[in-house]
């Protein structure tokens, strides 16, 4: 028997239809919140689950203004940015019990930036024995809950 692993909502990435003239998360922001996957707004950034995610849960946090370096962050935003990080892990740790995170930033296509100009964090959660044969073997990731549901409870878990 052969087995099936549906991921429709990757063609789109797959086939170059989700690349944008504009930046994507300039765009987000002034997009309805669930359309958007926008899990939490902060005053000068904001917390989104990320379409094409590594794991389930996986967030980005990204400044409202348009930056492409840490360096080019002010106090406020660097704040901001910082503590929507953490309560990601938090509303993370909550919403979906992971073992871990990887939390990072990659500037520049050499260090595997997808957007390069917009600056953005990952809050990537991880479990023991997360890493199967599929990413191996196929270039496969398999995901086991779908979008809108990891957007409503990790919303639901969200501190504060």
């Amino acid at each position: 028997m052969t087995e099936r692993l549906w991921a429709p909502w990757r063609l789109e990435y797959v086939s170059g239809a989700a690349e944008s003239d504009g930046c994507i998360f300039c765009e987000k922001p002034g997009q309805d919140d669930d359309a958007a996957l926008i899990v939490h707004r902060g005053a000068r950034a904001y917390v989104v689950l990320n379409l094409y995610p590594y794991t389930n849960g996986h967030l980005m946090v990204a400044p409202y203004r348009h930056l492409a370096t840490p360096a080019e962050l002010d106090a406020d935003e660097r704040a901001d940015v910082w503590q929507l990080m953490a309560d990601s892990i938090a509303a993370l740790k909550v919403a979906m019990g992971p073992a871990g995170f990887n939390c990072g930033v990659n500037l520049g296509r050499a260090a595997g930036a997808g957007v390069e100009g917009h600056l953005h964090v990952h809050v990537v959660p991880r479990w023991n024995g997360d890493t199967n044969f599929m990413p191996v073997l196929a270039d496969v990731r398999v995901m086991p809950e779908h979008l809108s549901r990891t957007l409503e409870r990790v919303r639901d878990a969200w501190p504060g």
